[in-house]
């Protein structure tokens, strides 16, 4: 079955023009999913004045609606870098954060694939504003780097936004589950296979690519001053800056015969890859290096490399490469050592390394990462509802509704049914969801006397707190679902009555909410949420409900959330009417939200006066039909 087709962005803190290991497999992961037929750009900061002024200016197209500028390039730079750590920059001025949260309001991408998305950086700041699915990628991170990271359940809770999490390497998975628990899927980066160029009767070549700390470049000098003489060899320190050439670490006097500094100018890292004999890996666990590993593997060239963690998982715990303790120049002479002068040694090992040659290719890697994307994709509900519906809903005339509300039936309200009602029918709502806290009575109650009446259409339903991950609320049901219940249990009940599973205000950490994984474990079941509640103390809890809606095409709801009859209608959803839950939900898919301009600082007041500052007895004597619609309308 082909796989769906996908707009992706990948983002990287490091400035594009470091090839960094991790540009290098944003780079290449790019281009073998592009040949599959996906969109895919790279979001990166650059140090190229004129690749960010390229960047700012497509992103400005975007604003304008011009969907394609986003894939007009390979690359999309968002500003300037700025120092991070050893061995790489990232990216966040404030001006640069602007731009990723232009760019990502405004693209149109199925995927957002984050690679470090540790603060302050690129990635963290796309990951925030993020409206896509999101994957996020972590390379060769340092036991110091992560156990250093400031803030760190702000942290896990922005990681919480991930829809899928990867590790290059196993031992990057282990680090990063300690601090940061999660379910890590191993995907190993990829490497461009390389015709070997060795004559054969050249000595052997030792190659050293100055990628990890300068410390490792140290130790390898100090090994090779080891080295006997008298066996035939050569060495190489590649640097891949061409001015680090004339470097204060000069080439000791009595190995100036046998080694060279070299740089770009005197050919690429993969044509001395593919010339050397031996690679040596020297770091201390600073700013390891194994994508280098896998490069050397790619070429044929034996590795000699410090037995750190992610070291020996590419050469296989010593299968496909000698190893050594870190900062052990002693050992690393030996291992040098030994083969050079052991040819067969040397050949035992180029054997091995062939016949491991074939799974190290890019295309693995982005094999595992469509597998990944196709599971997460699959976590959308589908962009289309009923036809049979919409066509039956199309004659239909234009409601207001409001979702969600409470009567003087939950704890924290005092506002009579009659009195709800009231104000419901002041508003000009055609319909509205009664959901008491844990109650059902109350909507029982509104339901029979509209009826009555012939008022507004009423919703039963009801706001149900679960165990230990926040409320749901429970539309079309009949029966009083009970509390204290886990969230997936909870859903399960308002299945059983045929109830619409509606999630209340989902990330206002004011309120008793589910969690983001929380959330995820059950998007499938959600059939709608509350993207605007307008007694949120902070509009952000709103917009990344509505992000959250978004990317996974979750139906929009919205609701007054009122506990007091000032606050009903301060927000409407303009429908077409219905008649049953499958035709509410189908009218909901195309609804429109209308907000009105509401004090909550007065609503606020008027909850706490009616539940908390007047007495039970004068509430009774007091909240008399359309009383608070009329105290509203003189404030």
């Amino acid at each position: 079955m082909p796989r769906e087709r996908l707009s992706i962005a990948q983002v990287t803190p490091y400035p594009w023009e470091q090839r960094h290991e991790v540009n290098r497999f944003a780079e290449r992961t790019s281009q073998e999913l592009r040949d599959r037929g996906h969109r895919v750009v790279v979001v990166a900061p650059s140090d190229s004045r004129e690749l960010v002024r390229d960047g700012r200016g497509r992103v400005g197209a975007l604003t304008r609606g011009e969907p394609d500028a986003l894939f007009s390039g390979e690359v999309l730079a968002v500003g300037q870098s700025l120092p991070f750590r050893r061995g790489g920059s990232v990216s966040l001025p404030l001006d640069v954060s602007r731009t990723i949260e232009d760019l990502l309001t405004h693209a149109d991408i199925d995927l957002l694939h984050v690679h470090e998305p540790f603060a302050p950086s690129a990635s963290s700041a796309a990951l925030r504003h993020s409206r896509a699915l999101n994957v996020g990628t972590f390379h060769s991170l340092t036991e110091r780097f992560v156990s250093t990271q400031m803030a760190r359940p702000l942290v896990q809770r922005m990681f919480g936004r991930l829809d899928g999490r990867t590790a290059s390497f196993a031992a990057t998975r282990d680090l990063v589950e300690r601090s940061f628990p999660g379910s890590y899927r191993v995907i190993r980066p990829g490497a461009d296979p390389l015709e070997r160029s060795t004559p054969p009767s050249s000595p052997p070549e030792i190659l050293f690519c100055a990628e990890e700390e300068r410390g490792a470049l140290r130790l390898f000098l100090r090994a090779l001053r080891k080295l006997p003489l008298e066996l035939d060899w050569t060495a190489t320190v590649w640097l891949r800056d061409p001015g680090a050439v004339a470097s204060p670490l000069q080439v000791p006097r009595r190995l100036r015969e046998r080694m060279r500094m070299a740089g770009p100018v005197d050919g690429s890292e993969a044509e001395h890859l593919s010339r050397a004999t031996i690679v040596v890996a020297a770091s201390a666990g600073t700013a390891p290096a194994p994508h280098l590993l896998l490069r050397a593997l790619a070429a044929g060239t034996v590795p000699v490399a410090a037995r750190l963690p992610q070291y020996a998982e590419v050469l296989e715990e010593g299968d496909l490469g000698l190893l050594f303790e870190p900062r052990d120049s002693v050992t690393l002479a030996a291992q040098l050592g030994r083969l050079v002068a052991e040819p067969e040694l040397r050949a035992r090992f180029s054997k091995d390394i062939r016949g491991a040659r074939d799974g190290l290719g890019w295309s693995r890697t982005v094999d595992e990462l469509e597998e990944l994307y196709a599971v997460v994709a699959g976590r959308r509900h589908l962009p289309a509802g009923d036809a049979t519906l919409r066509k039956r809903l199309a004659s239909r005339g234009f409601i207001h509704v409001d979702l969600h509300m409470h009567t003087d039936h939950s704890p924290d309200c005092a506002t009579p049914v009659a009195t709800l009602l009231e104000a419901a029918k002041t508003a000009g709502l055609g319909a509205i969801a009664v959901t008491d806290h844990n109650e059902v009575s109350g909507a029982h109650e509104a339901r029979a006397q509209s009826q009555r009446d012939g008022g507004v259409k009423v919703i039963v339903a009801e706001e149900i707190k679960t165990a230990t991950q926040g409320e749901v609320i429970a539309l079309f049901i009949e029966e009083k679902i009970p509390r204290g219940m886990s969230l997936q249990e909870t859903i399960a009940a308002i299945r059983d009555q045929g109830g619409l599973v509606y999630v209340p205000h989902p990330f206002d950490r004011m309120h008793s909410v589910p969690d983001y994984e929380h959330l995820l474990d059950v998007v499938e079941d959600i059939d709608a949420m509350e993207v605007f509640n307008p007694r949120v103390a902070f509009s952000a809890f709103n917009e990344e409900a509505a992000r959250f809606a978004a990317k996974y095409r979750i139906v929009a709801g919205a609701g007054s959330d009122s506990h007091v009859a000032a606050g009903l209608g301060s927000v409407k959803i303009r429908m077409r009417d219905f008649d049953g839950p499958e035709e509410f939900l189908e009218s909901l898919r195309d609804a429109d939200i209308v907000r009105k301009r509401q004090s909550l600082l007065y609503v606020q007041a008027l909850k706490f006066i009616q539940t908390k500052a007047t007495p039970e007895s004068r509430r009774k004597r007091t909240s008399k039909p359309g009383e608070g619609v009329a105290r509203a309308g003189k404030e």
